[in-house]
């Protein structure tokens, strides 16, 4: 069983049901002949502190693998980059500590929140991969964010065709945590 764990970017916000990247995820698991059943728990608007009051629903799934893809909205509102820290991190060990594996899902902010915040935000991805050895896609969004016709109005969410792209960048760094 992989979970993927996270908020609007996993529960697929604004895409027609059955089009998240979770969605396109267990297709392609389904069509390279891997025998996995992906969980979409992703629920839009949640912080990294709502993943934590979450995370005894998601345990009951008994992910072998868990997708953590949190802290946009975090950083969209803000929030001392101590507390995103703080809170992916609680997730994280709670989540190896119940035997699943972690693919941390990195994400990044709009230029207008400035280097001084987006580097530091940037930065927790990275050292908490490094510090819990766990797999890291480094952004989520790589393929898709530049291509306007693959995201939303919005400028954050990616399109239906959008997500399809970013369950193949997750499958990327997921394969080698399956076997």
């Amino acid at each position: 069983m992989i979970v993927a764990f996270g908020d609007s970017l996993s529960a697929g916000y604004g895409a027609d049901p059955g089009k998240s990247f979770p969605d396109f995820l267990q297709k392609d698991l389904d069509a390279a002949g891997l025998h996995w059943r992906v969980v979409n728990a992703g629920v839009s608007g949640n912080t990294t502190t709502d993943g934590i009051s979450r995370l005894r629903e998601v345990l009951a799934y008994k992910p072998r693998v868990t997708i953590v893809e949190f802290g946009g909205n975090d950083g969209l509102r803000g929030l001392p980059i101590e507390t995103t820290r703080a809170n992916l991190e609680r997730i994280i060990q709670t989540l190896q500590g119940a035997g699943s594996k972690v693919l941390l899902a990195g994400m990044t902010l709009p230029p207008n929140y400035g280097s001084d915040y987006i580097r530091p935000f940037q930065q927790i991805y990275v050292d908490l991969a490094a510090k819990y050895k766990v797999a890291l896609i480094p952004f989520l969004l790589s393929d898709v964010a530049i291509h306007p016709d693959l995201m939303q109005q919005d400028g954050i969410h990616p399109t239906a065709q959008g997500n399809e792209i970013v369950a193949k960048t997750v499958m990327r760094y997921l394969k080698p945590l399956l076997h």
